[in-house]
C-alpha cells in the first residue's frame, strides 16, 4: 500500500499544453524517485479527473490531489471537489486529500519579478518610470479569481520601480491586453512589459504572441516585450514539495475557499456544476 500524488492540469486544445504538464510531471519523479506521481486533466486531455481518480486509487492507502492551477475557479472551486466525493463513495478504502490551489502568494510573486527582469533586460534595461507592466492572466466568472491576479500586480507596484502596473486578460473579463496597452500608451509609457500569468503553453499562449505582434505594428514606436510562463521554474516544484510535505503531516485537505459556503452546498443538492465560461488553453 502507497500514496498517490495526483496532480490534476486544466488541459487544452493544445497537444503541446498537456505534454508540458506530463514533462512537469516527469521531471518532479525524477526529483522525488521514491514517489508515486500522476497526472489528470480537467478537459481536453486523455486522462480527465474520474479516471485519474480511479488509477490513482490502485493499490493505495491514500490519494493526494494537488490542482495545478493558479487561481480558484469554477474548476478548483466546483468540479474537482465534485468528482472527488464521488470518487470517495467508488473507494471508501482510500483516503483522498484535496491541497489548495497555487494561489497569490510570495513564491509566484518572485516569479513575476524575475520574468520582469528578463523581459527588462531584453528591452536594453530601458527607465522603470516610462515602461509600463501589464500582468496577464487567463480571466474568469470569478471574481475572487480575477483578485488574485490584482493582488499580485499590486504586490509587484510595490516592490518595483515601475510607475504603472496593470492587470489584463484574455478572456470572460476585462480588461484586455489591448485596451491595457491603449491606457498604459496615454498616459506616456515608451515601453511595455507584458507578463504572462500562465504555468504552461496553450491555445492562449499562442494567441497573445499573436496579440503582441499586432500592437507592435499598431505602435511601431512603442518597444513591448513579452515573458514567459512560469511553469518549469525551481520555485514551482518547490511549492508543490511543501504542499506534500504538509499534507503527509496533516491528514485532512486544506481548506479550500468555497468549503462550507452556501452557494457550493446549494449547487451540489440542485445539481449545478461549472459551466465552462472561460477561455481554454
Amino acid at each position: 500500500m502507497k500514496d498517490t500524488i495526483l496532480l490534476v492540469g486544466h488541459g487544452s486544445r493544445d497537444a503541446h499544453g498537456n505534454q508540458e504538464i506530463e514533462q512537469f510531471a516527469q521531471n518532479w519523479r525524477q526529483q522525488h524517485p521514491d514517489w508515486c506521481i500522476d497526472v489528470c486533466f480537467i478537459e481536453f486531455a486523455d486522462v480527465l479527473l474520474d479516471e485519474g481518480f480511479d488509477k490513482a486509487a490502485i493499490d493505495s492507502q491514500r490519494v493526494i490531489v494537488i490542482p495545478l492551477i493558479l487561481n480558484a475557479a469554477g474548476h478548483v472551486k466546483m468540479e474537482i471537489p465534485a468528482h472527488l466525493q464521488k470518487a470517495r463513495q467508488r473507494h471508501p478504502q482510500v483516503e483522498f486529500i484535496l491541497a489548495r490551489h497555487l494561489g497569490a502568494n510570495e513564491t509566484l510573486l518572485k516569479l513575476l519579478k524575475q520574468s520582469l527582469s528578463q523581459v527588462m533586460a531584453s528591452l536594453y534595461m530601458p527607465d522603470p518610470k516610462t515602461t509600463g507592466v501589464i500582468v496577464l492572466g487567463r480571466g474568469s466568472s470569478d471574481k475572487v479569481a480575477n483578485g488574485e491576479l490584482a493582488k499580485l500586480a499590486r504586490w509587484l507596484w510595490e516592490e518595483t520601480d515601475h510607475e504603472l502596473v496593470d492587470i489584463a486578460f484574455t478572456g470572460i473579463t476585462y480588461p484586455r491586453l489591448e485596451q491595457a496597452v491603449q491606457r498604459q500608451v496615454r498616459l506616456g509609457m515608451t515601453q511595455i512589459a507584458v507578463l504572462p500569468y500562465y504555468l504552461y503553453t496553450g491555445t492562449l499562449i499562442n494567441r497573445i504572441h499573436q496579440q503582441i505582434e499586432c500592437l507592435r505594428q499598431q505602435y511601431p514606436t512603442l518597444r513591448i516585450g513579452l515573458g514567459q510562463y512560469l511553469g518549469f521554474a525551481d520555485e514551482i516544484y518547490a511549492m508543490l514539495d511543501d504542499k506534500v510535505g504538509y499534507l503527509t503531516e496533516n491528514t485532512s485537505s486544506q481548506m479550500l475557499e468555497c468549503d462550507g459556503c452556501q452557494y457550493r452546498q446549494f449547487a451540489e443538492e440542485h445539481g449545478a456544476g461549472h459551466h465552462h465560461e472561460h477561455d481554454h488553453t
